[in-house]
């Protein structure tokens, strides 16, 4: 079984081994809407293209919500996994099970009844309305296999174990891939043929996951009943927090889309596709924010403070040398970067400038993920909650506009950088001071 126990070994090995597969599964997750991007783009056109982009913002904020809670799911069971408690693994496990069933549902169903609605609401163009809603509407019905895989990942992850969600993540990402062309070019479905070939391929990896762990008893599963109302209380109140983290993050780079836009055309464009890139650089400190979560947490359930520091400590380290080495490449390579994606030479400029001004804060921004991925281990959501209010809405938006309204255009960048820093001075003296260790999420 490939599971391990955190609360004895080397922690500096065990951090490598573990958070290997979660990097490879996060850039996987990256290259499934880019592959589901190029198919539509290339075979639908532009319309179709800008119509998949508005109706998947609608389902990835919706889902950022539950997926949220699936950062409770982490902490309660890495901790129950500590603690050396089968039944409450159990429990917890038939508890999720239930609550996230339930959500899916009444999502899904309010989604695809509102779907045209929502669209409106952010203003969709009337050429993509249609399109958009027919996507977006099948993408609500198919809900439930999102959830199901992703939560199917984070308990086995919980339990030490993140190799298996990695082939999870690649039998979604190849059916996708295959059955994108098939469907829109073969069976000529249009956009309904994107929509059914995301769905089918998250359903065929969600039923194959689920199918995977019973037969090797990887997953506690059990049969479902009703949890109790502690189960429910607890789940709710680390959940709600973190599902409103994922959201402040989400509404905090909108803002910062307010900022770029009051520029000219080649610096939207540009920031844009700089964007895309720091979606990849950031997925290494990402990758150990979420290893060190499960780590810390099996040894906060074993009351075993020492290790938890360590791991802290070698995640710091880690983050330093990796961002840093990412960040020369970054900044020696900034503009071939940006030719991946644009090729008009005002835009590469503004985006060039960008990576190379931004690209040695990025070890700032991942000790924010170490730090306080250690911290809601301990299940003190509602206080990283509040620090990532202030790093999105106290630092990074005002400080943003400030240096851009000061220095022009590369001010975007040495805003955004510097909030990194404060906030991660905010992070560390709560991670040195603050309460969390204090946090008890069962009783003795």
């Amino acid at each position: 079984m490939p599971q391990h126990d955190f609360t004895k070994g080397s922690v500096r090995r065990q951090l490598i081994a573990f958070a290997g597969p979660i990097m490879l599964t996060n850039l996987l997750q990256v290259s499934y809407q880019f592959i589901d991007s190029l198919w539509v783009g290339n075979l639908l056109g532009a319309n179709a293209l800008g119509a998949v982009t508005i109706s998947s913002t609608v389902v990835v904020t919706i889902l950022a919500f539950i997926l949220g809670i699936n950062n409770a799911t982490l902490t309660i069971l890495s901790q129950q996994k500590g603690m050396n408690s089968d039944n409450g693994l159990k429990k917890y496990v038939n508890a999720f099970v239930v609550l996230l069933t339930t959500l899916s549902f009444v999502l899904g169903m309010f989604g695809f009844f509102f779907s045209e609605k929502l669209l409106r609401f952010l203003n969709t163009p009337t050429e993509m309305l249609q399109e958009a809603t027919i996507y977006l509407q099948i993408n609500f019905l198919g809900i439930l296999f999102i959830m199901g895989y992703n939560f199917i990942g984070t308990v086995l992850r919980a339990l030490g174990d993140s190799k298996t969600p990695l082939k999870f993540v690649f039998v979604a990402v190849v059916l996708n891939a295959v059955l994108d062309p098939l469907f829109i070019a073969v069976f000529h479905w249009g956009i309904q043929g994107a929509a059914y070939a995301t769905v089918l391929a998250q359903g065929i990896s969600f039923l194959m996951a689920l199918i995977y762990t019973f037969r090797n008893k990887l997953v506690p599963f059990s049969r479902p009943r009703l949890p109790s109302r502690e189960e429910i209380w607890l789940i709710l109140t680390l959940g709600i927090p973190s599902g409103l983290q994922m959201m402040v993050i989400y509404a905090g780079i909108t803002a910062i889309l307010t900022v770029v836009n009051s520029f000219d055309g080649a610096v939207v464009a540009g920031f844009g596709a700089s964007q895309r890139i720091d979606s990849l650089i950031t997925i290494p400190a990402m990758t150990l924010g979420t290893a060190v979560n499960s780590m810390a947490g099996q040894n906060i359930g074993a009351n075993q403070w020492d290790r938890v520091r360590q791991i802290a400590i070698y995640g710091a380290i880690y983050n330093v040398v990796i961002m840093l080495v990412i960040a020369s490449i970054v900044f020696l390579f900034a503009e071939v970067l940006m030719r991946l994606f644009v090729q008009e030479t005002e835009t590469v400029v503004f985006g060039s400038d960008y990576l190379k001004i931004i690209a040695f804060f990025y070890p700032f921004i991942g000790l924010n993920f170490i730090l306080n991925g250690i911290v809601r281990a301990a299940g003190a959501m509602y206080s990283v909650l509040i620090l990532n209010v202030l790093s999105f809405w106290l630092l990074r938006y005002p400080l943003t506009y400030l240096c851009s309204h000061l220095i022009g255009q590369n001010g975007i960048a040495f805003g955004m950088g510097i909030s990194f820093i404060i906030s991660s001075i905010f992070s560390f003296s709560y991670y040195r001071w603050g309460g969390w260790r204090k946090k008890e999420l069962f009783a003795a």
